[in-house]
C-alpha cells in the first residue's frame, strides 16, 4: 500500500508541473559510457572491412561440371601497407578476394599466410587506398574476464554493424598435440552470427584484442557463446611467424573408404578443392570433381589423395596426426614443400617454392 501511495503521489506531481491533459515527456540522456563508446567506434568504424570471397563450387552439380559460389566474412586493416587480418574460414579456398571499405571503395587483395589452427589469416591489398585507416593492435594479455568488449562486422551482409558484450572466458583448445604456439581464443557474449566472422573484436579503449572466429549454436544463430582468436596469438601466428597459406581444403579418408579409393596406405587427405593462383594449384595438385554422399556427409572424389608432407606419412595414429599437425603449423614463407600425392594409381611427388 505504501508504495502504491509514493507511485500515485509522483504521478499527481508530474500532472500538476505539466498541466491536465498534455502529454508527459521524459527524455532518456546517454550515459557517459555510451557516448564514449559512440566516439571510439567513429574513430576505428573506417579500419574495419568486409570480406567478399568467389571459390569453386561442386555440391548439387553433375560429375565434372563446376559453378562460382561467393562467401562473406570482416576484417580490419593492421597496417599502413595494407596487410588485413581476417578468418582462415572465410579465404582458405578462395579463388579471388575482395574488400570493401566503410566509404564504398573496393580492392582486390591476396592471401599471403593462414593459420588454420587457430582459424586466421592474412590478406594483402594490391593496391593500397589514400588516406588507409589502421586499428591499433592491443595486448590480449591484459584483458580481464568481465571487461566489456564490442565486436564490429557484418553480419548476414549488414556491415559495421555494433555489438556489445563482455569477455565471457579465456579458453585454449583441448587437444593431445602440443602446439608450437600458445593458442588461445577469447569467449564473449557479444552477438555474432554468420559474416562476422575474421571481425576484430575490441576492448573499450578501440583496441583490437581478438579476431572473431566462431560461435557455438543450436539454432544457428548468436546464443552468447562467441569465441575469437586473441590478437597475441593472432600476431604471433601471422606477423611474427609468417604462416604460410597452401589454398587447399582436403578430407581425411582412413578404413573401407581408403581401400575403396586404393590408398596404399593406411590414410590419406583427399583433395576437395584447390584455389586459384595459390601454392597448391601451382605445384599442380588436382582437386576431386565427383560429388558423393557417404552416410550423412558430402564429398567430392575423384582428385589426388595426399599420402606424405614434408616426408611425414598421412596416419590415424596420435603420434602421427600430431607430427602432421606440427609439420603443417611449422610452414613458413619462403623455403620449399613437398608433396607426394596418388593419382590414377600412381605415387607422385610435387613441390613448389612457398
Amino acid at each position: 500500500m505504501y508504495l502504491k501511495f509514493i507511485l500515485t503521489l509522483a504521478v499527481s506531481f508530474l500532472i500538476f508541473l505539466t498541466g491536465p491533459g498534455l502529454p508527459i515527456k521524459l527524455e532518456l540522456v546517454p550515459t557517459a559510457n555510451a557516448r564514449s563508446l559512440s566516439k571510439v567506434f567513429r574513430q576505428i568504424n573506417p579500419a574495419v572491412v568486409v570480406i567478399v570471397t568467389k571459390e569453386h563450387g561442386h555440391s548439387g552439380l553433375k560429375p565434372g561440371e563446376t559453378a562460382k559460389k561467393g562467401g562473406l566474412g570482416s576484417g580490419v586493416v593492421v597496417s599502413k601497407d595494407g596487410l588485413i587480418m581476417t578468418a582462415s574460414h572465410v579465404v582458405q579456398v578462395a579463388d579471388a578476394v575482395s574488400v570493401h571499405f566503410l566509404d564504398g571503395r573496393s580492392v582486390s587483395a591476396r592471401v599471403v599466410g593462414t593459420a588454420m589452427q587457430a582459424d586466421v589469416a592474412l590478406l594483402k591489398l594490391e593496391t593500397v587506398p589514400d588516406n588507409l585507416v589502421v586499428a591499433e593492435l592491443g595486448n590480449s594479455d591484459t584483458m580481464a574476464i568481465g571487461d566489456e568488449v564490442f565486436v564490429v562486422g557484418a553480419p548476414y551482409g549488414i556491415d559495421h554493424t555494433l555489438t556489445v558484450g563482455f569477455l565471457s572466458g579465456r579458453r585454449r583448445p583441448i587437444g593431445i598435440c602440443n602446439q608450437l604456439v600458445p593458442i588461445e581464443f577469447l569467449q564473449t557474449d557479444a552477438a555474432i552470427n554468420l559474416g562476422n566472422s575474421g571481425g576484430p573484436m575490441f576492448s573499450w579503449d578501440g583496441k583490437v584484442i581478438g579476431i572473431v572466429s566462431h560461435i557455438l549454436s543450436q539454432s544457428g544463430g548468436s546464443e552468447g557463446l562467441g569465441f575469437a582468436i586473441s590478437i597475441n596469438s593472432a600476431k604471433e601466428l601471422l606477423l611474427n611467424q609468417k604462416s604460410f597459406w597452401i589454398g587447399l581444403e582436403t578430407y581425411l579418408v582412413s578404413g573401407p573408404l581408403a581401400k575403396a579409393l586404393n590408398v596404399p596406405q593406411e590414410a590419406g587427405l583427399l583433395i576437395q578443392r584447390v584455389a586459384d593462383n595459390s601454392p597448391a594449384r601451382e605445384m599442380g595438385l588436382e582437386p576431386s570433381m565427383i560429388p558423393v554422399k557417404i552416410g550423412r556427409e558430402r564429398i567430392l572424389i575423384g582428385g589426388d589423395i595426399v599420402l606424405e608432407v614434408q616426408g611425414v606419412r598421412i596416419s590415424t595414429k596420435i603420434e602421427d596426426v600430431c607430427q602432421i599437425r606440427d609439420t603443417m603449423g611449422g610452414l613458413h614463407q619462403g623455403g620449399s614443400l613437398e608433396i607426394k600425392v596418388l593419382r590414377g594409381g600412381k605415387i607422385l611427388t610435387l613441390s613448389t617454392t612457398r
